[in-house]
């Protein structure tokens, strides 16, 4: 049986990103010394070797990445739904239960990272060794596709039913436990590939999806449904909308604003380091720069946003917060995006170096916020990961960006800042001074040589000079 993603035509799908991170970590859960603790369980009668349970997983991950017990949980069901994960009961629902439920990690070979396609050959066969296994008691959805896939390879279905029979011949011969284990193995894969109607495909990508609206339409048949649709139009009939013109003017303005500090729409000075050797533009707008560029200083003032992205600009801010004592709160802000920037490892020393140094009371550099943005803030630091102080960012950011802000706008050093930043002086280049050859103008047929257009001037003289004694 091959395992992977396929396309509609058969091909076999490049790998989605995300699926080599989620089998980074289904490696680190199988270590033998620091992974996930794996034992014989005992399935009523039937002993199921190297099993894990729900609740174990769960602790695992909040234990090695330093995240909630619920991001944890959202995690183990994210790697079930993928199919790295199986439940050896109820394998028709792939959701990790955090509790004794027993599961076992799938065999590489059912990976998602296998690019062979699903190919309907394997299913056809799977579903029919399930038909004979179960003498035809197949749910709905495998009812139709197993009617669809005998027409669609009626010419080799003797092949499909001699395959199914052989499979199963085999498998009479090994241990019960590890009939099991087979059998929830290949269910599983094919609820991966081969989901029920209105379960979502985590093999589908982009904006089509089109388990979701089979979804819909079975939800359709629910009274709920419509309640639901009801309360739903009802928000946005009351949710507040920009007109398309007032959104066209804030385009236009925003255009025209950034259109001269665009070095592709209005060109950089002093040259154009892409279609030149000059790098002084580069020089010029580092941001270690000593001295800014007009163009650069006349940009923090677009937006708070621009200032602080800047690290020239940033740096100026800082300076002007010091004059008023306030330069703590830039200074927790740039705190919290070291934080959210920074290593996993180092996550809990960070929050507890940030809370120690801005937020605890007594703090040396202690920042204000409001009581219940500090509450929220302190019932996450149980479980601290790199967005727990986001709250507290955003309150010091929209402080900062409210009242320091337009005072250093308005302020002496900003407006020096104008009047000393440099403007680069023009020196304008051909793109390809290879090309130009200075220019020859082609003789007229009419201009004779020098010797020639000489007499000839001195008779057109004579004679008009005749013409006008005459």
């Amino acid at each position: 049986m091959a395992a992977g993603p396929a396309l509609p035509d058969g091909r076999a799908r490049a790998q989605l990103p995300h699926l080599s991170k989620m089998e980074r970590v289904v490696v680190s859960m199988q270590d033998p010394d620091q992974g996930v603790k794996t034992r014989s369980q005992r399935l009523l009668i039937t002993v199921v070797p190297h099993a894990v349970t729900g609740n174990d997983v769960v602790e695992w991950l909040i234990q090695k990445y330093c995240i909630s017990e619920e991001e944890a949980l959202h995690l183990g069901i994210l790697l079930v739904r993928h199919g790295y994960l199986y439940p050896l009961r109820n394998v028709r629902s792939l959701v990790l239960w955090p509790d004794e439920t027993l599961y076992r990690f799938q065999t590489p070979y059912f990976w998602m990272s296998t690019l062979w396609p699903a190919a309907e050959l394997d299913y056809a066969i799977y579903l029919t060794k399930k038909n004979i296994r179960k003498q035809g008691a197949l749910v709905d959805h495998e009812k139709e596709h197993y009617d669809q896939l005998h027409r669609k390879i009626n010419h080799m279905w003797d092949l499909v039913v001699m395959q199914a029979r052989e499979q199963l011949r085999a498998a009479k011969q090994r241990r019960k436990g590890d009939r099991l284990v087979i059998a929830c193995q290949e269910q599983t894969y094919w609820l991966v590939n081969r989901p029920p109607p209105g379960v979502s495909s985590v093999l589908e990508q982009g904006p089509e999806r089109g388990s979701c609206i089979a979804g819909r339409v079975q939800m359709t048949k629910n009274p709920d449904f419509y309640k639901r649709q009801i309360e739903c139009c009802r928000k946005a009939l009351s949710r507040s909308r920009v007109k398309s013109s007032v959104c066209l003017e804030a385009y236009l303005k925003f255009s025209s604003q950034h259109e001269p500090h665009d070095p592709i729409m209005s060109g950089c000075l002093p040259s154009n380091p892409w279609i030149t050797d000059d790098d002084t533009y580069w020089a010029l707008n580092a941001p270690s720069a000593a001295v800014p560029t007009k163009l650069r200083v006349e940009q923090w003032g677009f937006s708070f946003r621009e200032l602080l992205e800047d690290p020239v600009g940033r740096a100026h801010f800082m300076d002007f917060l010091r004059k008023e004592f306030s330069a703590e709160n830039l200074s927790f802000w740039e705190a919290c995006e070291a934080l959210r920037h920074g290593g996993q490892a180092q996550v809990p020393a960070l929050v507890d170096s940030v809370y120690q140094q801005f937020l605890a009371p007594g703090a040396a550099r202690w920042v204000n916020i409001d009581s219940q943005t500090m509450e929220r803030t302190l019932e996450g630091l149980r479980w601290p990961h790199r967005y727990v102080l986001d709250d507290a960012q955003l309150h010091i950011y929209m402080l900062m960006k409210k009242d320091s802000y337009p005072r250093f706008l308005k302020s002496d050093m900003y407006t020096g800042l104008l009047a000393e930043a440099m403007t680069p002086p023009d020196t304008k280049r051909r793109v390809f001074p290879f090309m130009w050859k200075p220019r020859r103008l082609s003789p007229s047929p009419a201009l004779l040589p020098a010797s020639a257009s000489g007499e000839t001037a001195v008779t057109a003289g004579g004679l008009g000079g005749g013409d006008r004694e005459v």
